[in-house]
């Protein structure tokens, strides 16, 4: 039976398992998991998803998210942006980021589930991801964020992007080695990207504002140790309000859960349990009872943004931070590296 992270007073393990239930009451036939009810989906999120359900243990739900990955994957090995209930683009533009994403999700379904059959059926639309999203490095070695089918109007590479993919590429390379059909390049090339993004972050798209540039580095192993720590602490003032959550952007006093459960997430990464708790407290504001999470909260007027809206990324985010911080599935270690990994 699977355990499911259980954090008394901050989210109980069957919270955890209703903010799963909610998630794949979401999903649609095909497998494929919109944002909420009739809304789009985005091959990042909809892998962020799969990754919390199976946390939670919904292996099955899980499985039929990657198969629509499986499905929909254009030739080339790259995906759409952003798809419809219904099968249909809703954006044309291919971005690097989103497509890196299936690596992380297949190795941290391979952790929780130890499929090897299942790691076999996913490989060739792993490799092809992969390796499409290398052939857009520039001279750098840094992947520019995205492209439309015949245009590359987008060519400068991002921070949050880049550090999401190099982890990706070395959780594609584990999956490498466990089916013996080792990458090397693509640890190098994760190395690479990681040295930039730690160290030179005059290489991309200038996007301070976004919290995502502010944690995710430390989310994603770019940045470790002291320098991650110290990166943290810097900019906490900015982005965090105290007892609320952490800011979308640094000039707006929007707060979003899922925001919040990633910066929990890079905190535990560098050690400090205690701040990525009582981050992870702080989304209890947004959690509704059926498990389900307000994306966003405007302070002082508690005006939920987008108006109305509960997103089945938010919940994920909160489901993956809780594992991140309880160390509870075999695959947390997937962001917090423990002594066991």
């Amino acid at each position: 039976m699977t355990s499911v992270p259980d954090l008394p007073g901050v989210l109980s393990a069957d919270e955890v398992i209703e903010s799963a239930a909610a998630i794949a009451r979401l999903q649609v036939d095909t497998g494929m998991i919109p944002w909420f009810v009739g809304g789009h989906c985005d091959p990042w999120n909809h892998v962020e998803t799969a990754m919390a359900l199976d946390v939670a243990g919904f292996h099955v739900e899980a499985e039929q998210a990657y198969e629509w990955l499986v499905t929909t994957q254009r030739a080339d090995g790259s995906w759409w942006n952003y798809y419809l209930p219904d099968g249909s683009v809703e954006e044309a533009k291919l971005d690097t980021n989103v497509c890196a994403y299936v690596a992380t999700g297949v190795w941290h379904h391979w952790l929780c589930t130890w499929d090897r059959a299942f790691v076999d059926h996913l490989w060739p639309t792993v490799e092809r991801a992969l390796d499409w999203v290398l052939g857009m490095r520039k001279e750098n070695g840094l992947a520019i964020w995205a492209r439309t089918e015949h245009a590359v109007p987008w060519a400068y590479a991002l921070l949050t992007g880049s550090a999401s993919i190099q982890h990706a590429l070395r959780c594609g390379a584990r999956l490498a080695e466990l089916i013996n059909e080792p990458r090397p390049d693509w640890v190098e090339a994760a190395d690479r990207m990681a040295r930039l993004v730690a160290n030179h972050p005059e290489c991309f798209e200038p996007k301070e504002r976004w919290a995502m540039d502010w944690y995710y580095p430390v989310l994603a192993g770019a940045m470790t140790g002291e320098l991650a720590k110290a990166h943290l602490a810097d900019k906490w003032d900015v982005f965090a309000m105290e007892g609320k959550g952490i800011r979308c952007v640094s000039d707006e006093p929007w707060i979003t859960a899922s925001e919040t459960a990633e910066a929990a997430i890079a905190f535990a990464v560098t050690g400090d349990l205690a701040t990525a708790t009582d981050l992870l407290a702080w989304t209890r504001s947004h959690r509704l009872d059926d498990g389900s999470y307000w994306t966003g909260i405007v302070y002082p007027s508690l005006e939920r943004f987008p108006f109305g809206e509960t997103s089945a990324y938010t919940a994920a985010a909160v489901i993956l931070a809780a594992d991140a911080i309880t160390g509870t599935s075999p695959a947390s270690g997937v962001f917090v590296p423990r002594a066991r990994d």
